[in-house]
């Protein structure tokens, strides 16, 4: 049987279990084993079921390989829609993005990015419905049927604004299992609040895992965002500060660093950092952009992914202090990097250690409305 007759029947497989696939990032997509789905002797069992442990291994992997982007990789969720031994071997198949810089399943998006390519993705705004659509990709496709990722909605209250993030442009209920946290801001739109709607333990990106038992929803503080007041009303780009809670500064520091004290005698001691820990969270600052003469703005490095001179545009590198020693391209990397392309497009890069979810939060929070940090 060749490999693309494979494929053939994977997808009827998946047309006779009710088209999975066809619902954008459905429940039963899901990598994290969910304890409520309906028992097994009740579940039609597919005559793929029965493959030798050692063929269903070779089959997912080279399924996992050939079908790199979207929507052919629709073919690895339906390999894990298939039954419970297929879903297994495709969780053990599947590398997390840190590893593999794809996005596969919903837990992706929790997951880090990729430590030497950035992810490319895009956002669109409707200003209409007040919702912002995150899409996996390089910029929009002529056929439109780019790839959600996550969708959010901004909701105005007396003393605040909440952007519900959802798995779903249709569905922001919190109450669904498409919800997935939201950000929040303060009255001045200076201050916001990152919320994951997980427990900290089964998003611990320490030491990230590709699948984790489903727990019960709760929210915990994932970050705060801040954009520094401009008092002086003096012209130039905004100014902004990520404190990521749920990621140590470890995570960008390649080896631990000896900070150098002076001592009375005039002699150089290295001693181990004290007033330092690599265990606090991780800062995320703006990379400071230079002034062009020529075209009279501020500009950044966005190679190519960002064209359009915007408010909104900003690179983001580790707030590492220098009393660390730590590397100069550890300073220098960016880490997501946000830009306006066209009307209500806009650009969004990450990588390690952020996850999707994460930089997608920091990026909205461009679009709060913010009198008093702009000249």
């Amino acid at each position: 049987m060749s490999f693309k007759s494979i494929l053939r029947d994977l997808k009827e497989v998946r047309d006779g279990l009710g088209g999975i696939s066809k619902r954008t990032w459905s429940k039963s997509s899901h990598i994290a084993p969910d304890h409520t789905v309906t028992p097994s002797e009740n579940i039609p069992q597919s005559p793929w079921a029965s493959l030798p442990p050692e063929l269903l291994h070779e089959i997912i992997r080279r399924v996992e390989e050939s079908e790199a982007s979207w929507p052919a990789r629709a073919a690895v969720v339906s390999c894990a829609s298939v039954c419970k031994s297929w879903r297994g071997i495709t969780m053990e198949t599947v590398r997390v993005p840190e590893q593999c810089g794809k996005l596969t399943f919903p837990i992706s998006l929790k997951q880090p990015g990729p430590r030497d390519l950035p992810i490319q993705c895009f956002i669109k705004r409707n200003r209409a419905t007040a919702t912002y659509i995150l899409y996996y990709g390089l910029m929009p496709s002529e056929t439109e049927k780019d790839k959600l990722l996550l969708a959010a909605r901004r909701v105005r209250r007396a003393t605040c604004t909440d952007f519900v993030i959802s798995l779903s442009a249709k569905n922001f209920s919190r109450r669904s299992s498409t919800y997935v946290g939201k950000l929040r801001s303060g009255f001045l739109g200076t201050k916001f609040t990152i919320y994951d709607n997980q427990t900290a333990s089964s998003t611990a990106q320490a030491q990230p895992k590709q699948a984790s038992p489903k727990l019960p929803a709760t929210s915990y503080t994932s970050g705060s965002i801040t954009y520094e007041l401009n008092v002086l009303r003096t012209r130039g780009p905004r100014r902004m500060h990520c404190v990521m809670d749920s990621i140590p500064l470890s995570s960008v520091i390649s080896e631990p660093s000896l900070v150098k004290e002076e001592v009375s005698s005039g002699e150089t001691s290295s001693t181990h950092k004290e007033n330092i820990s690599l265990d606090q969270p991780l800062v995320l600052k703006n990379k400071s952009p230079r002034w062009h003469e020529q075209l009279q703005c501020w500009c950044l490095n966005f190679k190519g992914r960002v064209t359009v001179a915007s408010v909104k545009n900003f690179q983001l590198v580790a707030d590492i202090d220098p009393s660390l020693d730590a590397l100069p391209e550890e300073h220098e990397r960016v880490i997501l990097q946000f830009g306006k392309i066209g009307k209500d497009i806009f650009t969004m890069d990450y990588r390690y250690p952020l996850s999707a979810f994460q930089a997608f939060a920091i990026c909205i929070s461009s679009f709060d409305t913010k009198p008093a940090c702009e000249g």
